[in-house]
């Protein structure tokens, strides 16, 4: 198997024309969506997950994973999250598209199969953390202020490392009217 090593992180070499198939995560991709959010973590671009934790969660995540395609293996090319925080509010993290497959909308696709999976739970307001605000405007989310966030957010953010010191930007999208 043929991997990318950027920064001691490897992830597989997937083909940019490889089948994909979209699924639900299983706790045997935890490796592989532990590789492919720290490859982007590394980089600042967004927060590591350990693997107890990405085990802990593993039913939040959908997966977008390339069949092998003229002789390179397959792999996760994309994940993403919908954590329940409260009765009225998820927040959609740990979005992750491979290098070699940025700018085909899988980033998009993983977003809209969390939205479809609050809106068939009656789900009534969307969050996101992000380094990616035009991204997520496309998606119909809409910048708010932190100081506007729901309060099970806040207790969220004070696990993480970064609290005292937070430059993500607040993303927020309703699912009614």
């Amino acid at each position: 198997m043929t991997f990318l090593s950027l920064d001691s992180i490897a992830i597989p070499d997937v083909h940019p024309d490889a089948p994909l198939v979209t699924r639900k995560a299983k706790l045997s991709d935890i490796d592989a969506i532990h590789e492919l959010i720290g490859y982007w973590a590394s980089r600042g671009q967004m927060l590591v997950r350990s693997k107890p934790l990405l085990a802990e969660t593993i039913r939040d995540f959908h997966l977008v994973l390339a069949e092998g395609h003229e002789g390179r293996p397959g792999g996760l090319v994309g994940v993403c999250g919908l954590h329940m925080l409260a009765p009225d509010i998820a927040e959609v993290r740990g979005l992750a598209v491979h290098p070699n497959m940025q700018g085909r909308g899988l980033g998009r696709q993983l977003v809209l199969s969390c939205e479809a999976e609050a809106r068939a739970i009656d789900l009534p307001t969307l969050f996101a953390w992000t380094y990616q605000q035009t991204f997520f405007e496309r998606c119909g989310f809409t910048r708010i202020e932190k100081t506007n966030l729901h309060p099970k957010v806040w207790s969220e953010c004070q696990r993480c490392a970064f609290f005292e010191n937070c430059n993500e930007i607040a993303m927020l999208k309703s699912l009614r009217g």
